[in-house]
């Protein structure tokens, strides 16, 4: 039986590798999979699904009227899919979680969904929100903070300070955000050096 997998956690933890990592299995196995990414995240291009290490990968652009069930469906009567993978989740709506919903529920294919948890205010984002409501196994990517403690908080930094204000989306990478722990958010030292 199919599940909705959302695989949380902070930056640089390396979620877009292993969904990369894991299209390459599908695909080594003659097996299709769609792969999603909001448009929004356009570092590396529109529809582009991109890790730090150096790996890329082209992608379905998500939009907000985006109908990722009525993408999956036509997709789905050209060949058969074996797996949807999806990054950025944290940028998805309601109704694109409801959509991947369905297509586990409705036609028996697994959903993982890789994305951010909450952001640099520590407030969950809309898409990572529903996922923790509708997803039916929930896994944590760890990575570290600067200390080696288990990193589990996002940081904004300009001009090398930690910010906790302004828009909730900000795109961006290590440049403009960088994984803290609890201890290191709060005290808003973002280096060794601080």
């Amino acid at each position: 039986m199919a599940q909705l997998f959302f695989k949380y956690s902070t930056m640089n933890a390396g979620k877009s590798t292993e969904l990369i990592k894991v299209a390459y299995n599908y695909e080594e196995r003659n097996k299709r999979v769609l792969v999603f990414v909001p448009a929004i995240d356009d570092r590396d291009g529109v529809g582009v699904v991109s890790s730090r290490i150096g790996l890329k990968r082209d992608a379905i652009p998500v939009e907000n009227d985006t109908n990722i069930l009525e993408i999956f469906m036509r997709e789905n009567a050209k060949h058969e899919v074996s797996c949807v993978l999806l990054d950025e989740a944290q940028f998805l709506e309601k109704h694109h979680v409801l959509e991947l919903v369905e297509i586990v529920d409705s036609f028996d294919v697994p959903v993982m969904a890789y994305g951010l948890k909450n952001d640099f205010r520590n407030e969950l984002f809309e898409g990572s929100y529903y996922m923790l409501v509708y997803a039916d196994k929930i896994e944590e990517i760890k990575t570290i903070c600067w200390c080696g403690r288990k990193a589990t908080m996002v940081a904004r930094v300009i001009d090398g300070k930690q910010v906790r204000e302004g828009e909730q989306i900000l795109i961006g990478g290590m440049d403009k955000y960088i994984p803290l722990c609890r201890k290191h958010y709060s005290d808003g030292r973002i280096s060794e050096t601080d």
